[in-house]
């Protein structure tokens, strides 16, 4: 079980009345996901960061839009980066269907120095008693009928209980900083023999790191397991710490992530910067073979956090993310089952394979590293002051 002697203030409690279900994969949660907007009797609220024209955000909007004319409030919001491939034309048919659509960070209209802040949460809310979270996009990526084998790796959980009011919360909170249409509000929504154990964290900004904090006091307590499997990978001096420490003392601490399939492979080089430290204090590193490996989840024990965070520094200082923690032994058996079958289509890297990899390897990575992290710290310095200078002016919301 947790221990909560380990965790600081936290802006959520941790609730015991909650159900939560994994959904693995686009073609399990987006159909679960259209249902219930399908079902809605009161609102919708939906944000999302990755949207792209295609058979997925059609069905959506589509959906969204149905939705109005059965007189269900509908509220999207999408980030302006994640989304600057939808067309000003299509946002404005989303507006006239009768859709609440509202853009975060506007691109147009930001100053320089905030460009960078984005909405990374993906969140699904239905009348205040249902929420979907985790890592996913309205993007054919994740659901390519065409080419199945193709899909991203991905996972959401539905949530119902306590939790889905923090959820809203969070939803209303940032959706009120930057439009004037007010969200209905989540009243308590009590599932009968509903008994697991949840709250949500989040990142937002510089000044509040509630999901970092959480990895590195979960990962230091942690007696059994320790697995992270993220898309992105460049985790703080902290928590490569912790993760060698609880190695060393052992702990099963695995990291999964992206293999040769990947959308970005600057960041892959810039991970595998830190096998050679991490392999020789024990900790194990598996690269997914199949498809992109897009999914975030960090399992501690019976302790899993899962949502919109990846492990590295740019989602920890510049982006809002959000994650759902469960700390029950019910789902844990079953994230065990899916890392599992996971780890199967993995290739391990083994410490003396990686000591003897090719000279050509050995630059690509070491040129990449110092490079991202060259702009790395330049982008966070700046980034950073100029943060705590607009906040202070109240120019920027987060």
């Amino acid at each position: 079980m947790t221990d909560l002697a380990l965790t600081k203030k936290y802006k959520f409690d941790w609730q015991q009345d909650n159900h939560f279900e994994l959904l693995v994969d686009g073609p399990a949660f987006f159909p679960a996901m259209l249902a219930d907007i399908h079902n809605a009797k009161n609102y919708i609220l939906l944000e999302m960061y990755l949207a792209n024209p295609g058979r997925i955000s059609d069905l959506f909007f589509n959906a969204l839009g149905a939705a109005v004319q059965r007189g269900v409030l509908a509220y999207l919001l999408l980030d302006d980066f994640g989304s600057k491939n939808i067309s000003e034309q299509q946002r404005q048919k989303l507006r006239e269907a009768g859709i609440q659509l509202t853009i975060y960070n506007p691109l147009v209209t930001s100053k320089r120095s905030l460009l960078l802040f984005r909405d990374h949460r993906k969140l699904l809310i239905i009348d205040g008693t249902v929420a979907y979270v985790g890592g996913a996009a309205l993007s054919d990526e994740l659901d390519n009928i065409d080419l199945p084998q193709h899909n991203w790796r991905e996972n959401m959980v539905k949530i119902s209980g306590h939790n889905v009011q923090q959820w809203q919360q969070l939803f209303t909170e940032n959706w009120n900083n930057w439009s004037t249409a007010r969200i209905p509000e989540a009243r308590a929504c009590i599932i009968p023999h509903a008994r697991q154990r949840g709250r949500v964290t989040m990142t937002q900004g510089p000044r509040l790191l509630e999901i970092k904090r959480s990895f590195i006091n979960q990962v230091r307590s942690a007696r059994q397991r320790v697995w992270f499997c993220t898309a992105y990978f460049a985790p703080s001096r902290k928590l490569r710490s912790a993760l060698c420490k609880a190695a060393v003392k052992g702990v099963d601490v695995r990291i999964l992530l992206p293999g040769e399939i990947t959308d970005n492979q600057m960041a892959r080089y810039l991970a595998q910067h830190y096998y050679s430290k991490l392999l020789a204090r024990g900790v194990r590193i598996f690269e997914y073979q199949p498809r992109f490996m897009h999914s975030k989840l960090v399992m501690c024990d019976e302790w899993v956090s899962i949502g919109s965070c990846n492990v590295d520094r740019w989602n920890f200082l510049w982006n809002l993310d959000a994650n759902q923690e469960i700390d029950d032994s019910h789902f844990a058996t079953q994230i065990i089952s899916m890392f599992e079958q996971d780890f199967s289509n993995c290739k391990e890297i083994l410490s003396g394979e990686w000591h003897n990899r090719s000279l050509v390897s050995r630059i690509k990575i070491a040129f990449w590293a110092r490079y991202v992290h060259f702009a790395d710290v330049i982008f966070n310095y700046l980034g950073i002051i100029r943060y705590w200078r607009n906040l202070r002016k109240n120019k920027i919301h987060t």
